[in-house]
């Protein structure tokens, strides 16, 4: 009788189990009794806990990656994901009368640190501040005149960040003309960023002339307009500008692109090295008038997570960025002399000549 391949191959197993004292290793497929599984990953719904940091960030009208000051609110909350481990998140505002709900998303989810970006935004968030006291906000161009103990507001120096700037454009020009292409006077930072300009051109030419626009419209649409920025800034070249300072968000990108489509014509970047955020002005970007915007909301997220958040004002870090391809150009006298000023402005033997 023939038997089945499948019960041979079972007796020549028993007999080897057998040879070999009838023990047989086993490989486990699962982990052994009484193993840890790795945690998972905090998630949004584990925000309430104390030993999970969220923050939640929210933007004034305008997008997230606007190339210049959401974007850079939003990559100093970004390094507290990768540094300090948080879980976070943002919410773009389309309409001021959202300000409020928006804010809501966040404090109604247990989230422990909001970023509002704009001076836009100072209104609401001392109001959702006051009535959730356990959370922490961080107001980008903020200033706080009344102190409220769970209130921290980002501020800077523009005029100074704009003073350096106005010194690089005068320097540079050589038809002593500049200009400025503006978000709306209706924000005091902007209105520092331009006065800050002004005065630190004149301060090395005092005959220099000065193109300064703002733009006419209100909050909603005043640093969301490249063309009317594009168009601004070519109507200066045309006027014989030869630097052009662009600060208005995407209305300032604008004027930055169109002036780079125009040889021999220089532009400056706000807020952000935009060398980095808007590569297309490359061709005329030589340096940009900087708000550290990333480091300053990165320590204050870091201060509130070890418990010795500020109230009040913090007054973030100003400067110019690097000249990137442009350093051959800059002549070493300018470079010295834009070090020396800096250093005035610093030690306050210099002034902006700026009064808020």
């Amino acid at each position: 009788m023939k038997r089945p391949v499948s019960l041979i191959i079972l007796l020549l197993v028993s007999v080897l189990i057998a040879a070999c004292g009838g023990q047989q290793t086993v490989t486990p497929t699962t982990a052994p009794t009484g193993a840890t599984a790795a945690p998972a990953r905090p998630t949004e719904a584990d925000c309430p806990k104390p030993e999970v940091l969220c923050v939640g960030l929210v933007t004034d009208v305008g997008e997230i990656d606007d190339k210049s000051f959401n974007q850079s609110a939003w990559e100093g909350v970004k390094r507290a994901e990768a540094e300090l481990g948080a879980i976070v998140n943002y919410v773009e505002t389309k309409d001021a009368k959202d300000y409020d709900a928006n804010i809501a998303l966040f404090t109604e989810k247990g989230y422990d640190v909001i970023v509002t970006v704009g001076f836009a935004l100072g209104e609401a968030t001392a109001k959702a501040a006051a009535e959730n006291p356990n959370v922490k906000f961080i107001g980008v161009d903020q200033f706080q005149a009344t102190e409220i103990p769970n209130v921290a507001g980002l501020i800077f120096a523009e005029d100074k960040a704009g003073f350096l700037a106005g010194v690089l454009a005068a320097e540079m020009s050589k038809s002593n003309k500049i200009a400025a292409v503006l978000g709306t006077n209706l924000v005091p930072p902007v209105v520092a960023f331009k006065e800050g300009y002004e005065n630190g051109a004149k301060y090395v030419k005092p005959d220099i002339q000065v193109i300064s626009t703002y733009h006419p419209g209100g909050l909603d649409t005043a640093f969301t307009d490249p063309k009317w920025g594009a168009d601004q800034a070519k109507l200066a070249i045309d006027q014989g500008a030869d630097v052009i300072f662009g600060a208005g968000g995407k209305t300032g990108n604008g004027a930055l692109i169109e002036t780079a489509a125009n040889q021999g014509v220089y532009c400056i970047g706000v807020d952000t090295d935009q060398w980095e955020t808007v590569p297309e002005a490359r061709p005329c970007l030589i340096s940009s008038a900087m708000k550290l915007i990333t480091p300053g909301v990165f320590d204050l997220i870091k201060k509130a997570q070890e418990g010795a958040f500020p109230s009040g004002n913090y007054v973030g870090e100003v400067g110019l960025a690097p000249f990137h391809d442009f350093d051959a150009q800059i002549p070493a006298e300018v470079k010295a002399k834009i070090a020396e000023i800096d250093k005035g402005l610093r030690d306050g033997s210099i002034s902006t000549g700026y009064t808020p």
